[in-house]
């Protein structure tokens, strides 16, 4: 893949909708009910029972819900598109009735300073009625009127639940004109149509992976301590011509960007200008032969797919490269991949990114996502980061948590999504690069990875500002000025530049390192463990019995010799010599942050100093600077930052 002859990787020793209106910080409707304590072996029994009683191979009742819900009935909460318990069972009018909506609307997706902020529009859609709803977004009434069950036991039920998923893939059965066999491989039809996908090539994609599963089995504790099996049947051989008969459309594949093993639609984005010097909703470019391309960003919709994809065709509003479903993994592709999107709120990311938004109206902690959108998602990751060569780790595919703002005034608005419920561990196991130990108990690094389900830290303000959460599974711990529960949370003077302590609040990422993220140790005492934070020692409880990091290799830089302090960069500019005559020189403006001497950072790339100049509709005044000045990018604090090189040496940790 083409780099450029001054762009260098640092080698390795560790073995949406960016906008007001779809990405908010995350709030929260308690759920309506909580699953309670279940006896060992009875959510096993209720897959049986309810596969026996609606004639439904008990194989093909386990894998489809696995693929919806990984068998977590996660305490009667709705996941991101109003669907409830292990069979994702879909009520998304109440789901979105009962969710608070929220906006701070101060990112610029663009986050370039060289043309007017572009917040995107700033009026919420009016919510949906039911009839305006789709039907893969109201699966739970059918679910009542064919199993007899009340909507409200079937919320809150694992029982009722798995009853009312199983009496919907025997009428999806009956509704083919085929017998209810006890053959799991005549069953592949009504796994299609259980997707509630509106294509062939989606319904097909969701019925091979749940046949993937059905032949290599799977094991797993759930979200209640529940062990549930389904053995491996690998000479299952699904009749897969049944999908033919669903009468579903045939998508538009147009000049879509993405693996074979997806199903991806074109729905582009407009290119358009409408006056007065303004355009929208993106740039473009001639990516990577311009650019290369570095990071992934992830980000979390607030809209119905709908609504989402309305907006993404709106010139007047901002863009990214992908939208996934959440019920069924479907994507569409929005923009060609050589082209820039308007969605991380930083110029320089956005110039060196793809961005990915994964669908969700819901943005509560109790929300959750399917195992379907999971397994697209790191899909079309895995095909991005092949094509592109970025490197499968947490300092390249973002969390838009993790883009860090442009400069000191930016740094508030900055978005939160996907949060701390985004099941990073779980994320990279499905791209193949799980987060295992790699070094010894003194290893001068470590990369955070707690059990996302057992670690549950308290957060607060997801209804109400200061009240408790229900308590959720959570990738991310929680960073104190000592080693004690007790100790004031580290403090971030960017978001609270009077100096305040950081909160327990489920936006405020002040305080908080996400798994996958690596960071040099400053000091260990017994079950605590510090590492290197926005320029401070930050404590988190990392017990041997539960380990909450796991240690790591890795490269680390602290400034040059001589050197008390050096400057945090939020973008990684060229200095002022390398602009030529036409192009605004941008300020290398430093973030409020400093790297002191004596602290250690966990080093990313080292990249000359770029900047795209794009601010009209124009593209033959589009030109890419690059300079000679070079930076590393580090883990600096929940967010990555840029250093220069020549303010900093490198070493093993």
């Amino acid at each position: 893949m083409h780099r450029s002859a001054s762009h260098r990787r640092v080698a390795r020793t560790a073995g949406a909708v960016a906008s007001a209106v779809l990405l908010f910080p995350l709030l929260s409707a308690a759920p309506s009910a909580t699953a309670g304590s279940l006896e060992s072996g009875s959510l096993q029994r209720q897959f049986a029972a309810a596969a026996e009683r609606q004639g439904v191979p008990q194989s093909v009742l386990l894998a489809v819900s696995y693929l919806q819900s990984r068998w977590d009935a996660h305490g009667g909460a709705p996941s991101v598109t109003g669907g409830y318990g292990p069979m994702h069972l879909t009520d998304a009018v109440t789901a979105l009735a009962e969710a608070p909506h929220h906006s701070h609307g101060e990112e610029d997706a663009r986050g370039d300073n060289s043309r007017a902020p572009r917040h995107g529009a700033q009026e919420r859609a009016a919510l949906p009625t039911a009839a305006e709803l789709p039907g893969r977004l109201k699966t739970l009434d059918r679910a009542a009127e064919l199993s007899g069950i009340p909507a409200e036991e079937l919320r809150t039920s694992t029982a009722a639940n798995i009853e009312g998923g199983a009496a919907l893939l025997a009428a999806a059965q009956r509704a083919s004109g085929r017998p209810l066999s006890s053959d799991p491989a005549d069953w592949y039809g009504a796994v299609a149509r259980y997707s509630g996908a509106d294509d062939t090539a989606t319904a097909t994609t969701y019925a091979d992976d749940v046949y993937d599963v059905i032949r290599g089995g799977e094991t797993r504790t759930t979200d209640s301590g529940q062990v549930v099996r389904l053995a491996a049947d690998p000479d299952v051989a699904p009749a897969t011509g049944q999908v033919e008969s669903l009468g579903l459309r045939k998508p538009s594949t147009g000049p879509t960007e993405c693996p074979r093993t997806v199903a991806c639609e074109w729905i582009p984005a407009p290119y358009e200008e409408f006056g007065d010097g303004d355009y929208g909703n993106h740039d473009k470019a001639n990516r990577p032969a311009s650019q290369s391309i570095e990071y992934i960003v992830v980000h979390d919709t607030e809209a119905t797919w709908d609504v989402t994809l309305k907006l993404v065709q709106d010139p007047t509003y901002v863009s990214w490269q992908y939208s996934l479903r959440s019920s069924d993994g479907h994507i569409a592709q929005h923009l060609p991949l050589k082209d820039v999107g308007w969605h991380a709120g930083n110029w320089f990311v956005n110039a060196k990114s793809v961005g990915l938004e994964h669908e969700g109206f819901l943005t509560a902690p109790d929300s959750w996502y399917t195992e379907a959108m999971y397994r697209t998602s790191a899909r079309l990751v895995r095909y991005l980061a092949q094509r592109y060569d970025i490197p499968l780790d947490r300092q390249h595919i973002l969390g838009h948590d993790n883009v860090p703002g442009t400069v000191t005034s930016t740094i508030r608005g900055m978005h939160t999504d996907p949060g701390p419920y985004w099941d990073w561990a779980h994320y990279f196991r499905l791209l193949g690069r799980p987060f295992t130990p790699t070094a010894g108990p003194n290893a001068g690094v470590v990369t955070i990875r707690p059990e996302y389900t057992a670690h549950q830290p308290v957060y607060t303000g997801c209804v109400k500002a200061g009240e408790a959460c229900v308590p959720h599974g959570s990738g991310a711990v929680r960073l104190h000025s000592a080693p004690s529960a007790d100790a004031p949370l580290v403090k971030d003077i960017g978001l609270r530049p009077g100096g305040e302590d950081s909160t327990t609040g489920v936006n405020d990422t002040g305080a908080r390192a996400s798994t996958g993220q690596q960071y040099a140790v400053a000091e260990r005492n017994g079950d605590w463990t510090a590492i290197w934070y926005l320029g401070q020692k930050a404590w988190f409880h990392n017990p041997k019995k539960r380990p909450t990091a796991v240690n790591s290799r890795g490269l680390v830089l602290t400034p040059k010799e001589g050197a008390t302090e050096v400057p945090v960069y939020g973008r990684a500019y060229p200095e002022a010599s390398a602009y030529p005559a036409g192009v605004p020189v941008q300020a290398v403006s430093p973030l409020p942050y400093k790297l002191l001497a004596g602290q250690s950072y966990v080093v990313g790339d080292r990249t000359p100093g770029e900047y795209y100049f794009a601010p009209v509709f124009d593209t033959t005044g589009h030109k890419v600077v690059r300079g000679q000045e070079e930076y590393y990018e580090i883990q600096f604090g929940h967010r990555v930052a840029f250093v220069k090189a020549s303010d900093v040496r490198v070493s093993r940790a």
